[in-house]
Parts: C-alpha cells; sequence; structure tokens
C-alpha cells in the first residue's frame, strides 16, 4: 500500500491525540532525541502535541505533515515558520519521525519533500534545523542536500535517561 502525506489542522490533532502520541511514545522509546528522556508516558506525549503543536498549527504558525500507511499514522514533520520580522523568508524543521514499525521505507525522505514544498509554497528558501549529532537522521539529511553550519557538545540529555550528553549538528539547507 503506498503512503500518503496530508496537512494536518488542528481539529486533525485533535482528531487523532490518541494516535499521535502512541507515535511520539513509540519513538521516544525506540531512542529519538527529540526532546524527550525516559521514562515517558503516553498521557505525556499525547499533551505535547495538544499543548505544544495544536496551538502553533491553530495560528497557522506551524504547519504539520502526517504519512499514513496502512490505515495508520507513520510519521510526521512540523515546518515552523514563526520567524522574527527580519526572517520572513525562512523556518524551522521540526520534530521529524518515524514510528518503528515503518522505518526504511523511504516515508522519513517522502515527509522532508513534501516539507520543503510546502515551505516553498509558503515563500520560505531557507530552512534550518538540528539533529542529534551521529544519529541515523544525519545522513538523511545530508542525502537531501543539507549542509552542516557546526555541531554543539554536550547539546541535549540522551533519550534513555541516562546523564550522558549528546552533541547537535546544525544543518540548513537554501531551496
Amino acid at each position: 500500500m503506498s503512503v500518503a502525506v496530508s496537512t494536518f489542522s488542528a481539529e486533525d490533532i485533535s482528531d487523532h491525540l490518541g494516535e499521535l502520541g502512541a507515535l511520539l511514545h513509540a519513538c521516544v522509546h525506540d531512542g529519538a532525541s527529540i526532546g524527550f528522556v525516559l521514562p515517558y508516558a503516553q498521557s505525556e506525549a499525547e499533551a505535547f502535541w495538544r499543548d505544544k503543536v495544536l496551538p502553533g498549527v491553530r495560528t497557522g504558525s506551524r504547519t504539520m505533515l502526517v504519512a499514513r500507511k496502512d490505515g495508520r499514522i507513520a510519521g510526521t514533520v512540523q515546518l515552523g515558520c514563526d520567524t522574527m520580522p527580519n526572517q520572513p523568508h525562512r523556518a524551522d524543521v521540526n520534530k521529524l519521525m518515524v514510528h518503528p514499525d515503518f522505518r526504511r521505507q523511504g516515508i522519513a525522505q517522502l515527509l522532508m519533500r513534501e516539507l520543503e514544498a510546502k515551505a516553498h509554497e509558503l515563500g520560505r528558501s531557507l530552512l534550518t534545523l538540528d539533529t542529534r549529532t551521529g544519529d541515523s537522521a544525519e545522513p538523511l539529511y545530508t542525502a537531501l542536500g543539507y549542509q552542516t553550519v557546526g555541531v554543539i557538545p554536550a547539546y541535549a540529555r540522551d533519550p534513555f535517561g541516562s546523564n550522558r550528553l549528546d552533541a547537535t549538528t546544525i544543518m540548513y539547507k537554501l531551496l
């Protein structure tokens, strides 16, 4: 079955909080470094979508793309356009995640290509992001044409709740 990517509205997010929470919960438990550490409850994952993502989607400062496969939400990515007045040409790539059941099927690449098309539609010509240095997403971004600006050491805690601090790689792409 093919993968369908759509833009989620605030209402869509509200209607799918449970499934979005399950996606985020599974990704964090699989070791994704997307801002959360274990232990991490399903209720916290749902609260993230409701309290952090939904308001930005509602105001139009954030766009959320969702990939579906086999009737399930397989992955998501967000485009953050809440930039300062001197940066109307720039946007941030946030929280690219693919459920562990759907990895290595080209879904992350598809989501990123759709996100870039949406950014272009919105008049955004520069995309920025950060990713855990050495993470599996780093080569994906490089293959998609993102350039590395640099690495910040000791940027974020390891998602497994240890005291280890991981570096982050800052990247950009001109569209």
